[in-house]
């Protein structure tokens, strides 16, 4: 069931990163405790909770943190757990009774995971903001777009799920390696902004380096080169041209034909406006099922751009079951593989409270003490 079966990870539920992270870890076999208020949020309480893929895999236990009962419910799962992360504005899990310092004392092992967008510390630390905030200020979102347009919002793959859950799953990982040989535990700062900034050290050397121009859309990774863009097909849609190398290049144009006497010059930069034109209209004059056909075995770094509802059709992620598929919905199977401890989905999202009753028995809590802390809500079960 994974690599990390046997590891226990208490996460507080937020929304974007806190759950991504929470997720990954999930997926390869960590058991991840998820504790919601009561009520839950927009998030927990969708109309099928089969979509809220970012819970998968994991089992939910509901804890009103405003009261001392629901307080020393969740350290006493602390104390047996092997981590705990959180999505809360710094000082937040501080001012509950539950921050890193309390929560290390009970469990002097355990690895204290924050996810924020600013980090723990700085003038702008309390400010509010999302991904793209953060990654504008990280210098992750200046370069993205067209030349002469202003930049382009990339989703929120880059400072959420990037620069931050992963960033975050990674640093716990780490700590809890660490841990196993120490004894100790830790705090993991994760910031949306450091991890977007890190995402960007290739491209802040190539600035320094006098490779990278300051004006979107000129250069060679940001749809500036012609052998690596995104061209526009005969249908209407669109294909994917990441001919960089020569011996991709060469691949290219061969594959052109006579049309390739436009080309010759691959690094001339001056140039690639024209040559961009040109590679436009020899693309614009087939479909993107013709292209699929033209490039089939052939190395010149080509992919069709596939819209959300084709991706899985592929064949290619058919081979791979790069998507599992329920009969009623389809989502991403849990990635990376491994050759031994493979991770696999161990079931969609818990209904709100779904294991109140089942994680606090196994955390050693009796019946009587079960149900005086439901009835005087300091858990509850999800139950109408």
């Amino acid at each position: 069931m994974g690599p990390l079966k046997g590891l226990t990870i208490i996460e507080i539920s937020g929304i974007g990163p806190g759950p991504f992270a929470a997720m990954s870890l999930a997926d390869m076999g960590a058991d991840v405790i998820r504790v919601e208020r009561p009520g839950g949020s927009m998030f927990s309480n969708a109309q099928e909770p089969r979509l809220d893929f970012l819970n998968r895999g994991k089992r939910c236990i509901c804890v009103d943190l405003k009261t001392p009962q629901g307080v020393e419910t969740i350290l006493q799962l602390v104390s047996k757990a092997d981590a705990l992360l959180e999505g809360n504005r710094p000082g937040v899990m501080e001012r509950l009774g539950l921050g890193p310092q309390v929560c290390l004392e009970k469990n002097p092992a355990l690895v204290y995971g924050r996810m924020t967008g600013w980090g723990q510390e700085g003038p702008m630390a309390q400010a509010a903001g999302h991904d793209l905030n953060y990654i504008a200020l990280a210098g992750a979102l200046h370069p993205l777009g067209r030349a002469g347009e202003k930049p382009a919002i990339p989703l929120n793959l880059v400072g959420d799920f990037g620069g931050g859950g992963l960033m975050l799953a990674y640093g716990m990982v780490c700590a809890l390696l660490e841990a196993k040989n120490s004894g100790a535990g830790q705090v993991v700062d994760a910031a949306m902004i450091d991890g977007a900034a890190t995402l960007m050290a290739s491209t802040f050397a190539a600035s320094q380096a006098g490779f990278w121009r300051e004006e979107r859309g000129t250069n060679f990774l940001d749809g500036g080169a012609h052998f690596y863009e995104v061209y526009a097909t005969a249908d209407g849609k669109y294909i994917s041209l990441g001919s960089i190398e020569p011996q991709f290049y060469t691949a290219l144009l061969e594959t052109l034909g006579e049309d390739a006497e436009h080309f010759k010059n691959q690094w001339d930069m001056e140039n690639w406006p024209a040559m961009k034109a040109r590679m436009s209209a020899i693309i614009s004059g087939k479909t993107r099922d013709e292209w699929d056909a033209i490039f089939e075995g052939i190395d010149v770094c080509y992919a069709p751009v596939l819209a959300i509802d084709e991706v899985r059709h592929h064949p290619h992620h058919q081979a791979r079951g790069t998507f599992v598929d329920d009969g009623d919905y389809w989502q991403p199977a849990p990635a990376p593989r491994f050759s031994r401890t493979q991770a696999q989905l161990r079931g969609p999202s818990a209904k709100l409270g779904q294991h109140t009753e089942e994680i606090l028995r196994e955390f050693g809590f009796s019946d009587e003490q079960i149900a005086s802390k439901l009835a005087c809500g300091a858990v509850t079960d999800g139950a109408e």
